[in-house]
């Protein structure tokens, strides 16, 4: 029988991932809130889902790392001022491990950053208000016009020895040369997606019409 999400109290300041509907068919074993959403904490014994991820291939409805979009004219220079790491070195369709920090060098956030074009970034999140702080920090800088907000997007996570055998099943054979820490756009099942080859062995699968686009 699946969790009965009725246990859990819902309020407006909780979502729930476009996921949450197919996770339910697979009986999870309890929920957790991550960025103000519910995450599917685990299927079956944390055991076997271990020995999955070390032998065969796990999806993971990884929604919740919201992708906080920087963009417009002065976006790059808007997403130099959230981290010390050195964007310029970060090419269209690549991307980098990244800290978000404050003023005094203290850690927002320890996001995945993906450059989609010369002036917009998504930051995969971990738990926090980042989104928040954001917008407080283009207060500061009231001459950039930078748009600031969270991309329609739903990241979903494929990851094992054997998930490259699976994306090459979904998408064709060519997204095994898929560079480390690169995206590629595709489409699976007509659906476009963005894949992104961030943990060897292992990708990102986003899923939307692009940059602001609706998932």
């Amino acid at each position: 029988m699946a969790f009965d999400m009725s246990q859990v109290q819902r309020g407006a300041r909780n979502r729930r991932t476009p996921y949450h509907e197919a996770a339910q068919r697979h009986d999870p074993k309890g929920y957790t809130v991550y960025n103000h959403m519910y995450f599917p904490i685990r299927f079956d014994s944390f055991e076997s889902e271990f020995e999955t991820l070390l032998n065969g291939v796990t999806l993971w409805d990884v929604a919740v790392e919201r992708c906080l979009e920087i963009g417009g004219p002065d976006g790059f220079r808007f997403a130099q001022l959230l981290t010390p790491r050195d964007l310029s070195r970060c090419a269209v369709g690549q991307g980098k491990y990244v800290l978000i920090c404050d003023s005094d060098g203290g850690i927002i956030n320890d996001p995945v950053l993906t450059r989609m074009d010369e002036n917009t970034f998504w930051f995969a999140l971990a738990s926090s208000d980042a989104l928040l702080f954001a917008r407080g920090l283009k207060n500061a800088y009231p001459d950039l016009d930078v748009t600031i907000r969270e991309a329609d997007v739903a990241p979903l996570q494929v990851q094992g020895p054997k998930s490259k055998d699976l994306m090459a099943k979904l998408i064709g054979p060519e997204i095994l040369d898929l560079r480390y820490y690169f995206w590629t756009e595709a489409k699976i099942a007509g659906a476009p997606v963005w894949v992104h080859a961030v943990d060897e062995p292992g990708v990102y699968v986003r899923a939307g019409d692009g940059p602001g686009g609706a998932a």
